[in-house]
């Protein structure tokens, strides 16, 4: 394997007009006034984006979401083009909703939706799943898991387990550039970590990437293979 540090992530697009009217609907439902722009123009667009991230970040930061702000809180963090910038909605929606009611959802817009919710549920994934805080090692070099995280990982083990197979499917299937960029970082693609009917589909996979025309997705499937 090359020593060479991984290649970013792609931008996306820039955020659309169905991304943006879930920060408008996010700002009244969390009682904020929305800022008025007086054009349409690029950069006025990013200066008003970044002043509501701003308010909502400050009270999503501070108040548990209501029943009425899932579905709004969900669509946004899989709409942001941004993949960092999306954490600001999905981790209060796993705070207030549970991981596992978003992790489902998640799964239900990778099979479902179009591929801009495809890709958006990809990037919004490495956010919601949960990750294992290690304390050490044992005698034999294996990392030793927190007891809370390691229940919190075993909770949601099957939709883990659900995520792999549906990314891998849709890596293979879906011919759409951004999804696949986005599924790649997070796709298993070591035969071991898959039950042997899907060992075929892995190699498919490797397949897809080493030969794309895209320099990104032939860079990155070096490093997990």
């Amino acid at each position: 394997m090359s020593g060479k540090a991984f290649m970013a992530l792609p931008e996306g697009a820039d955020a659309t007009s169905e991304f943006r009217s879930c920060l408008v609907e996010l700002m009244r439902l969390t009682g904020n006034q929305v800022p008025s722009r007086a054009t349409d123009s690029r950069d006025e667009a990013r200066q008003w984006e970044a002043e509501v991230r701003k308010k909502l970040r400050e009270r999503l930061d501070t108040r548990q979401a209501p029943e009425q702000w899932f579905d709004t809180l969900v669509r946004a963090a899989v709409l942001d083009p941004n993949p960092s910038f999306n954490r600001q909605f999905v981790e209060p929606a796993v705070a207030s909703f549970g991981r596992r009611r978003v992790l489902t959802t998640l799964i239900r817009h990778l099979r479902t939706g179009t591929n801009q919710e495809r890709a958006g549920a990809a990037r919004a994934w490495y956010w919601a799943q949960p990750s294992l805080e290690i304390t050490g090692q044992d005698d034999t070099g294996k990392w030793i898991p927190t007891p809370d995280s390691q229940a919190e990982f075993e909770a949601v083990a099957d939709l883990s387990a659900e995520w792999g197979e549906a990314t891998l499917r849709e890596f293979v299937a879906n011919d759409d550039l951004d999804v696949r960029r986005c599924i790649l970082p997070g796709l298993s693609l070591r035969p071991e970590r898959h039950p042997a009917e899907l060992h075929g589909l892995v190699a498919e996979a490797v397949n897809v990437a080493r030969t794309h025309p895209d320099e990104y997705l032939r860079h990155r499937v070096e490093h997990q293979v």
